[in-house]
């Protein structure tokens, strides 16, 4: 009988885990599926892991580990791809904005011969307008980066073991989850679902974690931005060519303008445009230096009784 393992990143979910668990528990054992939950705890300091300490013992199909700290939700999601056993492996938020009833669609997709189920918003739910449009544009910037439509994609998806076992040895430390089941390729199919009503807390993401999480996998994903220096320093030098030619010919017309704004707008665009590259390449290389260091992706510090291997580490075993 094929197992089918779900990954559930948490950070400060304390009030969602037994929800979840329960509500994710009851509707697969009543279709008669053999699974795995896999709670992933990104550092919260709250009394989250204590509450998926809880669900396990009460479930032992239900297991978990915590974090040293937060790594952020690409950590989480790779640390419970590495704990799954599943034939078939789902990643979805823990807080059930991802309808369960989905997963039993994926399921079936899978048992058809999908090696990759990809989950499509059709309607975000409630959200500011300004985290709507910053959503909005941040998926038509990747898409644009990676050549691939990002628009509507999410995290929740289903993968074979097959190309869970790909994303796992791949040796890069800064990974773009929803891209890179894109960029693997394999029979890919899609469901389309709608975003739903959290039932207790609140989204941990903010317009600025939002940024700063696009600007990290822009960097990490494509050269694009590496390629849009050299656009930019070729504007800049066509602009001081039209400027030059233009300062020339009013010299030599003897109507030239007595004065340095010419100059200073020159100097602010040209400096604006080496700012801005140098940060472009500034991001590159904090990739790199990262990638060179060769640190884990993420740190397990604790886990449920029932995770078995060595995932805590060397430092770990003995105590």
């Amino acid at each position: 009988m094929s197992l089918l393992s779900i990954v559930l990143p948490a950070y400060n979910e304390e009030q969602n885990i037994a929800n979840t668990a329960k509500v994710l528990s009851e509707m697969l054992e009543e279709n008669q599926i053999d699974y795995e939950l896999i709670f992933i705890s990104d550092g919260s300091k709250d009394g989250t892991f204590e509450e998926i300490k809880k669900v396990s013992a009460a479930n032992s199909r239900i297991k978990g580990a915590q974090f040293s700290r937060n790594f952020g939700k690409e950590a989480g999601i790779f640390a419970g791809l590495e704990l799954t056993t599943g034939d078939a492996v789902v990643v979805m938020d823990c807080d059930l904005q991802h309808p369960p009833q989905v997963v039993l669609q994926m399921w079936e997709l899978w048992q058809e011969g999908a090696e990759v189920v990809e989950g499509i918003k059709s309607k975000r739910g409630k959200e500011s307008l300004g985290y709507k449009l910053s959503a909005g544009l941040f998926y038509k910037i990747m898409s644009a980066l990676i050549k691939m439509d990002m628009n509507s994609s999410s995290d929740f998806k289903l993968l074979d073991r097959k190309v869970v076992n790909v994303m796992l040895n791949l040796p890069e430390r800064n990974t773009f989850f929803r891209a890179l089941s894109f960029w693997a390729g394999f029979e890919t199919r899609t469901v389309e679902y709608e975003v739903q009503e959290r039932q207790f807390g609140e989204s941990k993401w903010s317009l600025f974690s939002l940024m700063k999480y696009a600007v990290a996998n822009a960097t990490s994903f494509s050269t694009l931005p590496l390629q849009m220096v050299t656009l930019m320093g070729v504007i800049a030098i066509l602009f001081s060519i039209v400027l030059a030619v233009q300062t020339l010919v009013r010299y030599l017309m003897g109507t030239s303008v007595e004065g340095f704004t010419t100059v200073i707008l020159l100097i602010l665009i040209i400096g604006g445009f080496i700012m801005l590259s140098l940060g472009i390449i500034g991001h590159y290389i904090a990739r790199i230096y990262e990638e060179v260091k060769g640190r884990p992706k993420y740190i397990i510090s604790k886990v449920t009784d029932n995770v078995t291997g060595n995932v805590l580490g060397e430092w770990k075993s003995n105590k």
